[in-house]
């Protein structure tokens, strides 16, 4: 089963993620700070990341990826999309940079987060 761990500061963002993947075999964790995601992420290993980029606390979204990126090196790492309300193409840059594998804009279709999803996987 796949470990899915979804990242938002808005309990509905991830509500709403929650019931879209509700109806694949996935294994879900939620997590509303960048702190409480990086510490469940290192422990718990999840296979994808679904990342808000603006978050309350030390920690940001792309903060949180890069950490990810640096501690798997060398080892399976976990697939990041990133979630965020910024969209400009400096946006999505770094968000990029940062290692996320894709970037959604908020609002953004859960129809094709589920896609994009099944394509990550589709790709080893």
């Amino acid at each position: 089963m796949k470990k899915i761990l979804i990242v938002d500061d808005h309990s509905d963002i991830r509500r709403l993620i929650r019931m879209s993947l509700e109806f694949e075999d996935y294994d879900v964790r939620e997590a509303a700070t960048g702190e409480t995601a990086l510490l469940m992420a290192l422990e718990w290993q999840p296979d994808l990341v679904l990342l808000d980029v603006m978050m309350p606390g030390h920690i940001d979204g792309l903060e949180v990826c890069r950490c990810l990126r640096a501690e798997a090196a060398g080892q399976a790492r976990p697939r990041i999309i990133m979630l965020s309300a910024r969209g400009q193409a400096c946006d999505r840059e770094a968000g990029l940079r940062a290692g996320a594998d894709a970037y959604f804009v908020k609002p953004f279709s859960p129809l094709q987060l589920i896609d994009r999803i099944a394509d990550l996987w589709a790709v080893v």
